[in-house]
C-alpha cells in the first residue's frame, strides 16, 4: 500500500510563510481565514492563495495554529487556568473572580460551568473566542459554597419547587413530594440541594425547614438570614450548657482579680442596645495625671476552649444585626445577662488601665484581669447631653473624658488616619416590623469618646503582644490589618471626583490619608456626599484579621487588634485567650490554627455585612410600598449596560431605571466613562448626576425598586417628537 503524497510547499508559499506567521505572532487574540490573509498582502491570484491554505494548514500540523471555526485559524498558545470565585447571575451565565487581583474577570456561558454555583471555588481554563474575548470553562470545581437556598414553594400533586429569592440562582430547586416537610403551597421554605447529575436541567433538592408566609416581617428577616447561610436561633444543645453556667462571682475570682468597684465605673452604649461589653472607669490621680480603665467583659472567663457554647461561636464568629433584632453570637444568657456589664452587678472584666497626662500622652499602662461595678448606664444620647450642657451626674469624669478622647482623635488624624463617618440609615418600625419611618443618626462627641478609648485599648494590646523588644522571638497574635489602597481603584476615585470639582493628590503616598480626609470634609452637607464618601470607602481594601501584621492603614496604627468586644466578635476572644497566656508568661502558639481562625472569621463578617445589608435593603423597598407613582429627587450612584441606579437624596434609597424603561431615546452603554448616552439625542447620564425620578414598582422578594426618569430633557424630548408627529399630520392633509 502506497504512502499518501504529502502537499509540498512551493517557493512562493514559503516566501510567505515568515508574513503570515507575524500576522497572528502581531494579533495573538485574532482569527483570520486565508481571504483575510490573503487581503493583508493584496494577493488576488488563485493558486497563490491555494498557497496560503496549505501554508495555514502546515503552520496547524506543526501547533502553531489552531482552528477555531470550519475555515478561521488563530495563534495557538499555552492553555492558561485561573482559581477564583464564581459570580453567578439570574441570567444563568458567571463570572470568574480570580484570586490574583492583576487578573481581569472571566466571563464563562453557563453551558461552561460544569454545574457551579455562585461562590464556588473554581479551577478554569481561559480560551479566546473567534471575537477575540477571553472566555472560560470550569474544570474543576474546588470547594462548594452553600448549598442552601430559600425562596416561594411551587407544588402540584406529586412534587414541588422552590422558586429561589437569590438573584445569584438561575435554577429553581426540584423537590420530590416526600422531600416537602409538609410545606404549603406560596409558602417560604428553605431546601438544600441533595443531587444535581449531568444533564439534568433542575437541581434535586429537600425542604430543610418551613418558614411561614410570605410577607410575614419575622419569615422574612428569617428568610434573610437562611439566604446567607447564616442561623436564627441557637441548638437547644448549646442552650442547655448556657442555663447550667453560674453567674456567681467566687471569692477566689475576686482574688485573682484587681478591684475597681470603688472606682467610678459607667458605660455608654445605644438606646437599643442589652450587650454592654465596654466600661470606662475615671480618676485623676495625686501627681495630677489621670487614670483611665477600659474595662471588658471577661467572656473567655465563662467560655472554655472546645466547648459547645465556644464551637457554636467559633462557626458564627460575629453577632448579626439586622433591622429590627440581634441574633447574638453567645447565647443569651451570656450575652445580655451574665456578660453584659450592667449597673449595680459586680462583673469580671479584662482591663487596660492608663495613666495619661493632660494632653493626653500615655504615661502608664497596666493589662491584667478585674472585677468591677458600673454605677451608671448612659446612652450615647444622654452622655451628649452631659458633654452638650456640662451638666448631669458623672459631669467631671464625663467631661474630662470627652476633652482626652478629642485630644487624642486630633493627634490620630494628625498622624494619617482616615476619617469615614457614613450615616447609616435607621428605621421606625411598628410592633408589626414595618418600617414607618427612614431616618439618619449623626455620631456625636459621646460616640467618638467610646471609640478612642475602644482604639486606644486595641492599639496597646496589639503593641503589647505585637512589638519586638529586645531579642525576644516574634509571638503568634490575632491582628485586625487594613493594607494600603489598591493604586487603580484609587485612579478611578481620583477621575471620578473631578467632575465634581474636587481634586486628590495621590503623588506622594504618606500625604493620601490627609488628601482624602481633606475630600470627606469638603463634601459633607452635599448632595453627593453619600456617593463619594461609598466610592471613597470602595477604593480602599477591606480591613481583615490576620497573624500576620501589616498594620492598619485606616486607622495610621502599625500595631491595631480586636480586643474590645468578645460578647459579640470572636476574634476578641482569642485575643482575650492569648493576652492571658502571655501575661502568663506563656510560649509562642500554634500559628496555622490561630490563621484558620482568622480567616474564617473575616469571611464571616463579610457575610453577616451582607446580609445586615439585605436586610436594610428589603425594610426600604418596603417602606417604599406606599410610594408608588410619587416623585423624588436622587443621584445617579451607579450606571450599568442593563439600567441606572438612582439614590434618593432624602432617604439614601436605591432603585433602578431600567433601559428598557427609557422611552425618550435609545441608549447605550459608554463603558470608558460610565455613563449611558442616547443615540439621537447625544443625552449622557453619568455617576453622579441630579435627576428626578417616579418610583415604578417595588419587588419585596428581590428586595428591588423600579424608577422611571422625569426630567426636562425627557419632557422635552416627548414635546418634540409629539411636535414631528402633528407636523407630519399636516403634511399629509395638504396632500
Amino acid at each position: 500500500m502506497s504512502k499518501k503524497k504529502e502537499k509540498k510547499l512551493t517557493p512562493v508559499v514559503k516566501d510567505l510563510l515568515q508574513g503570515i506567521l507575524n500576522i497572528f505572532l502581531l494579533n495573538p487574540n485574532k482569527s483570520y481565514n486565508y481571504r483575510q490573509i490573503a487581503s493583508q498582502f493584496g494577493i488576488i491570484e488563485k493558486d497563490v492563495r491555494t498557497s496560503i491554505v496549505t501554508a495555514l494548514e502546515e503552520f496547524e500540523k506543526q501547533g502553531i495554529l489552531q482552528l477555531v471555526d470550519k475555515s478561521k485559524y488563530c495563534l495557538k498558545q499555552e492553555d492558561k487556568f485561573l482559581v477564583g470565585t464564581i459570580d453567578l447571575t439570574k441570567q444563568g451565565n458567571g463570572y470568574l473572580i480570580p484570586e490574583e487581583e492583576e487578573e481581569d474577570d472571566i466571563f464563562i456561558a453557563q453551558h461552561n460551568l460544569m454545574q457551579a454555583l455562585h461562590g464556588d471555588k473554581v479551577k478554569i481554563r481561559v480560551f479566546n473566542k473567534r471575537s477575540g474575548r477571553a472566555e472560560g470553562e470550569v474544570v474543576e470545581i474546588i470547594e462548594q459554597s452553600s448549598r442552601m437556598f430559600v425562596g416561594k414553594i411551587e407544588l402540584t400533586e406529586s412534587y414541588g419547587f422552590v422558586i429561589t429569592d437569590s438573584r445569584n440562582m438561575p435554577y429553581d430547586i426540584f423537590i420530590p413530594h416526600d422531600k416537602l416537610l409538609g410545606v404549603k403551597n406560596g409558602q417560604k421554605a428553605v431546601a438544600k440541594i441533595t443531587e444535581w447529575k449531568k444533564g439534568m436541567r433542575n437541581p434535586v433538592g429537600e425542604v430543610t425547614d418551613v418558614l411561614g408566609d410570605v410577607g410575614n416581617n419575622d419569615v422574612e428577616m428569617h428568610a434573610i438570614l437562611a439566604e446567607f447561610n447564616l442561623p436564627y436561633s441557637f441548638p437547644k444543645s448549646v442552650d442547655a450548657v448556657a442555663k447550667k453556667i453560674s453567674e456567681k462571682i467566687t471569692a477566689a475570682d475576686r482574688s485573682s482579680h484587681r478591684d475597681f468597684r470603688d472606682v467610678p465605673t459607667f458605660t455608654i452604649d445605644p438606646v437599643d442596645a442589652k450587650d454592654f461589653d465596654d466600661a470606662l472607669s475615671f480618676r485623676k490621680l495625686d501627681n495630677g495625671n489621670f487614670e483611665v480603665g477600659v474595662h471588658i467583659s471577661d467572656v473567655t472567663h465563662y467560655v472554655m476552649p472546645d466547648t459547645a457554647i465556644d464551637r457554636e461561636a467559633v462557626k458564627r464568629a460575629t453577632s448579626i444585626y439586622l433591622v429590627d433584632r440581634t441574633i447574638p453570637m453567645l447565647p443569651e444568657r451570656l450575652s445580655n445577662y451574665i456578660c453584659s456589664l450592667r449597673p449595680d452587678e459586680e462583673k469580671l472584666c479584662f482591663s487596660v488601665v492608663f495613666e495619661l497626662d493632660k494632653r493626653a500622652n500615655v504615661v502608664g499602662e497596666w493589662f491584667g484581669r478585674t472585677v468591677i461595678k458600673s454605677r451608671r448606664r448612659f446612652t450615647y444620647e444622654e452622655a451628649q447631653e452631659v458633654i452638650e450642657t456640662g451638666e448631669g451626674e458623672y459631669k467631671h469624669e464625663i467631661l474630662k473624658l470627652n476633652e482626652l478622647a478629642q485630644l487624642m482623635r486630633a493627634k490620630r488624624f494628625k498622624a494619617g488616619a482616615v476619617t469615614f463617618e457614613r450615616e447609616e440609615p435607621k428605621f421606625e418600625i411598628d410592633e408589626n416590623g414595618k418600617p414607618l419611618r427612614v431616618y439618619f443618626k449623626a455620631l456625636k462627641e459621646s460616640n467618638q469618646l467610646i471609640e478612642e478609648f475602644m482604639l486606644l485599648a486595641n492599639k496597646k494590646v496589639a503593641e503589647l503582644i505585637g512589638k519586638k523588644r529586645d531579642n525576644r522571638k516574634e509571638r503568634t497574635f490575632v491582628y485586625r490589618i487594613h493594607e494600603k489602597p489598591n493604586e487603580d481603584k484609587l485612579g478611578s476615585f481620583k477621575e471620578f471626583i473631578k467632575r465634581f470639582g474636587y481634586m486628590l493628590e495621590t503623588s506622594e503616598e504618606k500625604n493620601i490619608s490627609k488628601e482624602m480626609n481633606k475630600i470627606l470634609e469638603q463634601v459633607k452637607g452635599k448632595p453627593e456626599a453619600n456617593l463619594i464618601e461609598t466610592l471613597a470607602i470602595r477604593s480602599m481594601a477591606k480591613a481583615k484579621y490576620s497573624t500576620d501584621n501589616v498594620g492598619h492603614y485606616g486607622l495610621a496604627f502599625p500595631y491595631y487588634t480586636h480586643f474590645t468586644s468578645p460578647i459579640r466578635r470572636y476574634p476578641d476572644m482569642m485575643v482575650h485567650r492569648l493576652l492571658a497566656h502571655y501575661l502568663d508568661g506563656g510560649k509562642s502558639v500554634d500559628k496555622n490554627m490561630y490563621e484558620t481562625l482568622c480567616k474564617h472569621s473575616s469571611v464571616m463578617e463579610q457575610r453577616v455585612a451582607e446580609a445586615e445589608r439585605a436586610s436594610i435593603k428589603y425594610k426600604m423597598v418596603e417602606f417604599m410600598q406606599d410610594n408608588i407613582g410619587q416623585e423624588f429627587d436622587g443621584l445617579i450612584s451607579g450606571v450599568t449596560e442593563w439600567g441606572i441606579y438612582v439614590e434618593l437624596i432624602n432617604t439614601k434609597i436605591e432603585g433602578m431605571v431600567s433601559v428598557r424603561a427609557m422611552k425618550d431615546d435609545f441608549y447605550y452603554f459608554d463603558e470608558e466613562n460610565y455613563s449611558l448616552v442616547g443615540r439621537s439625542s447625544d443625552k449622557r447620564y453619568m455617576l453622579g448626576d441630579k435627576v428626578r425620578i417616579k418610583v415604578l414598582s417595588t419587588d419585596l422578594q428581590q428586595k428591588h425598586l423600579d424608577f422611571v426618569m422625569i426630567n426636562e430633557k425627557t419632557n422635552d424630548f416627548i414635546a418634540a417628537a409629539k411636535g414631528n408627529i402633528k407636523n407630519e399630520r399636516r403634511k399629509k392633509s395638504k396632500k
